[in-house]
């Protein structure tokens, strides 16, 4: 009866059919233990050494005479007072809800896997459900669909676990917290490194989330013949899913189920994975600051840690630990400020400080000097956009390309506008206008550097 309660709890929490959006509450714990100890003892009850047995086993935890809904009671009792299961609270229903502990999830792991019908694979990553799903997709097996199935099965197992790894570690903190955790910080590093890392990187579930999506939709979309034998595959290796499916085709449901799992792993378990690592960051980082500052505070503030040495000894031993300290701080040389240079200032001097000062006045040769230097900027800022509608209509004007160097230099306009063209052209993000560097060098009585050559094409080259 334990083993049958524990399997579906384990179905209900961490199995393919799981539903990750809702925690389970003390009536649905109930609920869902209630038909398993009423099958079990009815099994139990039809042979008469079971039935021996269960005599038995009422006299440990479950009380003569107790009716299914008390057997139901008793036996949640009892996983909780042996470790099986543990409480939390639920911040979204403000409710308490169960879940296994960390040593009750591998052993109900265990007796549900042996239960299982489903072959288990090795791999437990995300981009091994991605390729099982592509291999499924070109060669139209189905025993590759099955493996993408545990895979995704099996990655929201392995975020639940990190989960709870984490939470751990905070519990930990807080029983251990007037000891500075570094065995358990090393720890977290060197698993860090290995597996959540890689977790959260390379296997991020957001990273493969829309590719899963869209091999999804393909196999959905199969034609007619190739999903007719992957459904007839399914349904031959199978057999375990014809009887949970929900519909008419096995294949839909796997493909629905795979989809759902992989939703369920990045809009639940991921998030909780890194809020859980963060709370657990923020913890140990608060403690090691912590630790670390009470240290160098005893370091630095040595005369602290001899005053209290002097007050817990008394006696001859008080006096030879002072003759001591005396000795060790003889040499050293005292400066003492003079209190005279220290003078408070008073009441109305400070509000003097605080006080704001009142806005300066404009002046007529302020604003006048304002008004040259804005003057003064504009008059060398030319827009992008004249020059190139200038350089435009020159082309249009020639029909041929213009060097630079054969550009007008009469005016500053002039001298400005060639010194900036070449910029603008290439600004305009005109694909009919282009600038080529040539070989030869510009020189003028204003400035020297490269020649290029400035080109439009017409629209029906």
């Amino acid at each position: 009866m334990v083993v049958a309660c524990v399997r579906a709890l384990y179905e209900r929490l961490h199995g393919p059919s799981a539903d990750y959006g809702q925690n389970l509450t003390r009536d649905g714990l109930r609920d869902l233990l209630l038909p398993v100890v009423q099958e079990s003892r009815q099994n139990m009850l039809q042979q008469e050494e079971a039935a021996a047995e269960l005599a038995l086993a009422d006299d440990d935890f479950i009380p003569p005479g107790a009716d299914d809904q008390q057997s139901s009671s008793a036996l949640l009792r009892t996983l909780l007072r042996d470790g099986w299961l543990e409480t939390f609270g639920d911040r979204a229903g403000l409710v308490t809800a169960y879940r296994f502990t960390r040593a009750g999830k591998l052993f109900a792991e265990a007796f549900w896997a042996i239960d299982r019908r489903s072959a288990r694979t090795r791999q437990r990553n995300v981009r091994s459900c991605r390729n099982a799903l592509n291999a499924a997709l070109r060669n139209v097996d189905a025993y590759d669909l099955i493996d993408a199935y545990d895979y995704a099965e099996k990655v929201i197992s392995d975020l639940s676990e990190g989960v709870d790894y984490f939470q751990e570690l905070v519990r930990r903190l807080m029983l251990e917290a007037s000891q500075t955790p570094w065995d358990g910080f090393m720890e977290f590093l060197d698993r860090f490194e290995k597996e959540f890392k890689k977790q959260l990187t390379a296997d991020s579930i957001e990273r493969h989330r829309q590719a899963i999506r869209d091999v999804i939709a393909r196999l959905h979309s199969l034609e007619e013949d190739k999903a007719r034998a992957l459904e007839d595959q399914l349904n031959d290796i199978a057999r375990w899913a014809s009887q949970e499916r929900q519909g008419p085709s096995t294949l839909d449901w796997m493909l629905d189920r795979i989809e759902e799992m992989v939703e369920a792993a990045c809009t639940t378990k991921h998030p909780e994975l890194i809020k859980a690592m963060s709370v657990y960051m923020q913890r140990a980082a608060s403690i090691v600051q912590q630790a670390l500052m009470l240290r160098g505070g005893q370091t630095r503030q040595a005369y602290s840690v001899a005053i209290s040495k002097t007050a817990k000894l008394s006696g001859a031993a008080q006096d030879a630990l002072l003759e001591r300290i005396g000795a060790a701080i003889a040499p050293a040389e005292i400066r003492l400020l003079d209190p005279a240079s220290f003078k408070l200032r008073s009441a109305s001097q400070r509000r003097k400080a605080l006080t704001v000062t009142a806005q300066p006045k404009v002046t007529r040769d302020s604003r006048l000097a304002a008004a040259m230097y804005r003057a003064e900027a504009d008059a060398f800022a030319l827009s992008n956009d004249d020059i190139v509608h200038r350089i435009r209509a020159e082309l249009r004007l020639r029909d041929r390309p213009i060097r630079l160097s054969t550009l007008p230099v009469a005016t500053t306009t002039d001298v400005l506008n060639n010194m900036q063209i070449v910029e603008a052209v290439r600004g305009a993000r005109d694909e009919r206008l282009t600038v080529q560097k040539l070989p030869s060098k510009l020189w003028n009585e204003f400035y020297a550097g490269d020649d290029y050559q400035i080109e439009m094409k017409n629209d029906t080259e």
